[in-house]
């Protein structure tokens, strides 16, 4: 069976794992979804990213919680593959008036909506976290 959405699968593997309580997920490896995570880290929603596997690569992520609750408290998919999302630099939505970070697919790579807006880039939103 064939996954039409890789990035959806990505946060809905993050939020499951969250609400089970575990440490960590393993997830399968793509570029995109590995500088999700990687701006996940930077911005400090999670704990740890690490690339395992030769032939067949997982992104294992090590997630983040304070006083026994997620880090994380939204998790959501803005643009889809059906309906994709894209927006100007000045354009690009602050989440919770800057509490929160919109991720953003720009030419110069995904980076958070802050970064975006001061490289004056637009892009795809990917998704938002809070």
């Amino acid at each position: 069976m064939s996954m039409n959405d890789t990035i959806a699968d990505l946060l809905t593997r993050i939020r499951n794992a969250q609400n089970a309580n575990k440490t960590s997920v393993a997830i399968p490896f793509s570029k995109t979804k590995l500088s999700i995570c990687d701006v996940l880290l930077s911005e400090g929603y999670i704990n740890e990213v690490n690339v395992e596997g030769e032939v067949k690569k997982d992104i294992i992520v090590k997630l983040k919680y304070y006083e026994g609750k997620p880090v994380i408290e939204l998790l959501k998919r803005v643009s889809k593959p059906g309906l994709r999302i894209f927006k100007s630099a000045k354009d690009i939505p602050s989440v919770n008036n800057g509490l929160g970070v919109c991720i953003v697919s720009t030419s110069k790579g995904v980076m958070t909506d802050k970064q975006a807006r001061e490289k004056n880039c637009g892009g795809e939103i990917l998704c938002i976290v809070s």
